[in-house]
C-alpha cells in the first residue's frame, strides 16, 4: 500500500449529506471484480446518463477540480452498506484524502484499510475549506491542513497515522504486531509437521 505522508492538491467540494455507498459505487457493478478499473464508476450515476453518455456541468467532473485528491463532504459520507469497493472506486479515481463532517463507520475503516486518510471536521471549518482559493497541504505526519495562508490541526488516532504514514496493509500490520510469535510459531511448526512445508522441511 502506499504510504500516505503529505499531499497538496485542489478539493472536489460535494458538500451534501448522506452521500451513501450506493452513490459512490452503484451495487449493480458489483459483480465486477477488476480493482483497476472501478475509478470510472466513482460517483456513476451522478456523471453518466443511463445510455452512458456523460452529464454536462456534473460537479465531480468540474474542470476546476480535474486532478483533485482530496474531496470535500458533508456529514454521514460513505453511510450505507459496507462495500470496499466504494472505496476501491474513490481511490481509482484518484482521491487519497476525504475531509467531511463525519462518515459511515465501515467506510471510514474501509478508507483506512486501502490507504485513504479521512478526516473529520465541523461542518463550519469544511465549508472554508471547500471555499479555499488554492490547493489544500494536508501533512499526516504535522496532522494540519493548510489553505489561504492558515494552518489547522486535525486528529487522527497514532495507531492509524502510523499505518498510513508507513503504508501497511492488514498483512503488514499483524506481520508488525505478531511477527516474532509467527515465526515462532512456523519454527515450532517445522519441527511437528514438517510436511506441511514441504519434504525438504
Amino acid at each position: 500500500m502506499t504510504p500516505f505522508t503529505a499531499l497538496s492538491s485542489p478539493a472536489l467540494p460535494l458538500l451534501e449529506d448522506r452521500i451513501d455507498t450506493d452513490v459512490i459505487f452503484p451495487a449493480r457493478f458489483l459483480l465486477l471484480m477488476r480493482r483497476g478499473d472501478m475509478g470510472r464508476y466513482f460517483f456513476h450515476d451522478r456523471r453518466f446518463e443511463p445510455d452512458g453518455a456523460p452529464i454536462a456541468n456534473n460537479p465531480v467532473d468540474d474542470p476546476r477540480y480535474t486532478g483533485a485528491q482530496i474531496l470535500i463532504a458533508g456529514a454521514d459520507f460513505g453511510s450505507g452498506s459496507s462495500r470496499e469497493q466504494a472505496v476501491w472506486a474513490l481511490t481509482g479515481f484518484g482521491i487519497r484524502c476525504v475531509i467531511a463532517e463525519s462518515f459511515g463507520e465501515i467506510f471510514a475503516a474501509n478508507c483506512l484499510r486501502n490507504g485513504v486518510l479521512a478526516i473529520a471536521q465541523p461542518r463550519a471549518l469544511i465549508e472554508r475549506l471547500a471555499a479555499a482559493s488554492g490547493p489544500l497541504d494536508i501533512d499526516l505526519a504535522a496532522q494540519t491542513i493548510a489553505f489561504d495562508d492558515e494552518s489547522l490541526a486535525f486528529d487522527i488516532a497514532p495507531g492509524d497515522r502510523e499505518r498510513l504514514l508507513k503504508g501497511w496493509d492488514d498483512i503488514d500490520l499483524i506481520l508488525e504486531r505478531e511477527g516474532p510469535r509467527v515465526a515462532a510459531f512456523e519454527a515450532q511448526q517445522r519441527q511437528t509437521q514438517p510436511w506441511l512445508y514441504g519434504y525438504d522441511a
